[in-house]
């Protein structure tokens, strides 16, 4: 499967964003999906999880309450909705998939196997 983050930007604290993740090759359906951030200097961090299964989405402690990730399978799409924007969510965001048919999400990297190129968010003060 190829994945690719879009929607990234230069907002203002406070604001808004949504970043989706549009796949091909296989049906996202079947797999779990996660959201990583990396911010320069520091390593990648775990934003938040989706399970194939549909049984749970699970967030980073910096990423509750603030950040809600979704599906939609007709379009193939994961989205990651940021709201209340921080200059400390300042990162270039990845979204990844873990291999076909697994159902448990992880906050680990190297639980998933399928990377798309990230998309750059910056949020001013």
């Amino acid at each position: 499967v190829q994945l690719q983050a879009f929607g990234g930007g230069y907002v203002q604290a406070g604001s808004s964003l949504r970043l989706s993740c549009p796949a091909s090759g296989r049906a996202l359906s079947r797999f779990t999906m996660g959201w990583f951030r990396q911010a320069p200097g520091k390593v990648r961090e775990f934003v938040g999880a989706t399970s194939s299964s549909l049984s749970n989405n699970v967030y980073g402690d910096s990423a509750k309450g603030r950040f809600t990730i979704s599906r939609d399978d007709a379009k193939n799409t994961v989205t990651l909705q940021m709201n209340s924007l921080k200059p400390e969510d300042t990162a270039v965001y990845y979204c990844a998939a873990r291999p076909f048919g697994v159902t448990v999400v992880s906050r680990s990297t190297s639980a998933y196997k399928y990377w798309g190129q990230g998309t750059q968010v910056t949020v001013s003060s």
